[in-house]
């Protein structure tokens, strides 16, 4: 078993997460990663009202009696959504941990810390990850150029992104972006991370609630298959390539304003492309690391390959390097 400091402050047995994930975090896929002995999240915002968190909260219990979390995202917003009933609702409903990611967190931050919960703050560079350790967090999640979603603005992949905030970062750290597999574990561990953070590999799995479309297209695809857009917006995303990402870009280029671009990409329009299978009806978040994924396994049997990789890799083919034996690397987990 590898223990880090993230199982050991978290209860888990494995030093992974699943992220919060928007339409995907649901009790479905937090039960399973929950019971596999890793740490999962629902995504607060998926659900239409606090008192539908609340609901799936419940939901989710009744699936699993271990440790689980509740992602809530801050963005900036001309019509916010009621972040404080949903923070609320997550310590009435005695969630004991909690992701946070996005815009401004303190008052979040401050709040659930009040009422002993656990926080993890996602990050896009060093300073922000500093910047989260000063208000009080109790792990940060560092997410390199490679994750799906907001990998902020600076293009720093995780083999230097990582090792940069382990070297002056004090509290547990997660490694995010492009891991689907038990040599990018062993790798995060080796560059200093705690554990790692998974979004687009649990997609891939048979309980993640999306269209087995979706599923298979991430299976076909090669780590080519991503756009990165709203960049021109000072809001950089990477999602999957479709035709719906290739229209944004080319409106982009053409210095079109965001009204231009808004109807393509509405979160509607993206949650009946995740239901209904249409891979090009929407937007959807999806990392290169989809060039890394051959099937579509059960939580389970994902995270028990992924750890049984991992310590095949520290304990055999690193230790083989050590007594200049055999360098041949080891073969893979079936």
């Amino acid at each position: 078993m590898l223990a880090t400091r993230f199982t050991e402050m978290f209860g888990i047995d494995h030093p992974i997460a699943q992220g919060g994930m928007m339409w995907v975090g649901t009790a479905d896929l937090v039960a399973p990663v929950a019971n596999a002995g890793a740490l999962g999240f629902l995504t607060a915002l998926t659900q239409p009202t606090p008192e539908a968190l609340t609901k799936e909260i419940t939901r989710c219990r009744d699936m699993t009696d271990k440790p689980f979390g509740v992602n809530l995202t801050i963005l900036p917003s001309i019509n916010p959504p009621p972040y404080a009933e949903y923070r609320v609702a997550i310590i009435e409903a005695g969630i004991k941990i909690v992701e946070t990611a996005g815009y401004k967190p303190q008052e979040h931050v401050d709040h659930f810390k009040q009422h002993d919960i656990k926080v993890i703050h996602k990050c896009t560079a060093v300073r922000h990850a500093l910047s989260a350790e000063r208000m009080g967090v109790d792990a940060i999640s560092i997410d390199g150029f490679e994750c799906a979603g907001h990998p902020g603005e600076d293009d720093i992949p995780g083999l230097i992104l990582i090792p940069a905030a382990a070297d002056v970062v004090k509290i547990p750290m997660l490694a995010s972006g492009g891991f689907a597999d038990g040599r990018g574990l062993a790798a995060a561990l080796v560059l200093g991370a705690d554990g790692i953070n998974m979004g687009t590999r649990f997609c891939a799995t048979q309980e993640a609630p999306m269209h087995e479309n979706m599923k298979q297209a991430m299976v076909d695809a090669d780590e080519r298959a991503t756009d990165i857009i709203f960049r021109t917006y000072k809001n950089s995303a990477r999602v999957a390539r479709n035709a719906i990402s290739q229209e944004v870009i080319r409106l982009e280029r053409e210095g079109r304003p965001f009204e231009d671009v808004a109807p393509l990409v509405k979160g509607a329009r993206g949650l009946e492309g995740l239901q209904n299978g249409d891979t090009d009806h929407g937007i959807w978040t999806a990392g290169p690391v989809m060039g890394l994924i051959r099937d579509i396994p059960t939580v389970g049997n994902l995270i028990d390959t992924i750890i049984a990789e991992a310590e095949a890799i520290i304990r055999e083919r690193l230790a083989r390097m050590l007594d200049g034996a055999n360098l041949r690397p080891a073969a893979r987990v079936a």
